[in-house]
């Protein structure tokens, strides 16, 4: 029979709840308010005045060429992140999952950079891909290829992706090896039995069983490609070369805090948490029936 808690009063449940209704709204309902709020005003470079418009930021940026096309530069640098984050991860779990003779290492080593702040990650990637002083650059200059992030929008952009899923790679190695000792041996050794391949047996038995794991892994790698990846873009490309490499989040702090244009950055916001929000509702209702539990 299963037993339930009850309380005498009112005063615990609401102690307990309190600190985390606190912190959200503190730092994510009054902030979300005030930039819904600043996003229907035109405020001055110094904050001493605003004119109300209404809806005419949103207008504005929907008219922007250069605001449409962050939106397609977000799509392909999320996308790209989040299948070069969670394919390796997976490649790497299956491996050490495998592994018998100094696998905790292995496994140690895997985890590390997660460790590594996204800013920081930035600055180490920039370092080896520096036109004039990076090792990376150098060998291909070596090899007859002219390596050049800072003119070239296709190389920004494969820099960005690859320092921006290389941290991330730890973080999905996490949770898929977790749920890869989670999936019974007795059904994958009895299907070796039947005569079942490695490949066979993992894409009709392991991949199945880790369809939970993987939707949750793809909806939290959405998110942080559109929000957590600041730092690597403002530190290796800032933007450029000529905005190729300007997603949403990093747009809205170029107008708000380089352009000193509030509103027009309060509207950014409000737009992109409202697209985030979709693609969050989108994976839970058609993606999510693709899951096996």
């Amino acid at each position: 029979m299963e037993k339930r808690v009850t309380f005498r009063g009112w005063l615990l449940p609401l102690a307990l709840i309190a600190p985390q209704v606190i912190i959200s709204a503190v730092f994510f309902f009054y902030p979300a308010g005030q930039a819904i709020w600043q996003s229907l005003f035109i405020p001055d470079p110094f904050g001493l005045s605003s004119q109300f418009v209404g809806l005419g930021n949103f207008e504005f940026l929907l008219s922007d060429k250069f605001y449409r096309a962050s939106f397609v530069t977000t799509a392909v640098f999320s996308t790209l992140v989040t299948l070069c984050s969670m394919i390796p991860a997976l490649f790497l779990a299956v491996i050490a999952d495998r592994l018998i003779k100094g696998s905790g290492v292995y496994r140690t080593l895997l985890i590390w950079p997660y460790a590594v702040a996204p800013a920081v990650a930035g600055v180490l990637w920039l370092f080896m891909f520096n036109t004039r002083v990076g090792a990376v650059s150098w060998y291909l200059g070596q090899l007859g290829y002219d390596w050049n992030h800072v003119l070239n929008g296709t190389e920004a952009m494969g820099l960005v992706v690859v320092a921006s899923a290389w941290g991330r790679i730890s973080y999905n190695f996490l949770f898929f090896f977790a749920a890869l000792q989670s999936v019974p041996r007795s059904v994958i050794e009895a299907a070796a039995i039947d005569g079942a391949h490695f490949w066979r047996r993992f894409f009709t038995i392991v991949l199945p069983l880790l369809s939970p794991t993987a939707f949750f892994l793809l909806v939290v790698n959405v998110v942080y490609a559109f929000f957590e990846t600041f730092g690597v873009i403002h530190t290796i490309t800032g933007g450029g070369p000529q905005q190729s490499t300007t997603i949403l989040v990093y747009k809205v702090f170029s107008d708000g805090f380089v352009g000193q244009d509030l509103g027009s950055s309060s509207a950014q916001s409000v737009i992109l948490l409202i697209v985030v929000g979709l693609l969050t509702v989108i994976q839970f209702k058609y993606v999510e029936k693709r899951v096996h539990y």
